[in-house]
């Protein structure tokens, strides 16, 4: 085969996979957008539940946790001086 041949099969199958990769997208876009208003016409309303609060009471860093770092760093300090 010469050059051409083989440029023309290839532009030929490189046209056909993204043709097809096209189509298949096309297709999954088009199913989702269907199925997520199906869903959306038949689903059931959510209840309106009331906004928690967190059961936490602060969002600092515990005292324990402070003191334990504070400790570790003068040992560290003491051990490599």
């Amino acid at each position: 085969m010469d050059i051409a041949a083989l440029l023309t099969t290839a532009s030929n199958l490189m046209l056909t996979g993204m043709v097809g990769v096209f189509v298949f997208l096309s297709l999954l876009i088009t199913c989702v957008t269907v199925m997520s208003k199906l869903v959306s016409r038949f689903a059931e309303p959510e209840l309106a539940m009331p906004a928690r609060t967190p059961s936490f009471k602060s969002q600092g860093v515990p005292n324990e946790h402070i003191a334990a770092i504070s400790a570790a760093i003068a040992q560290y300090k003491t051990n490599n001086n």
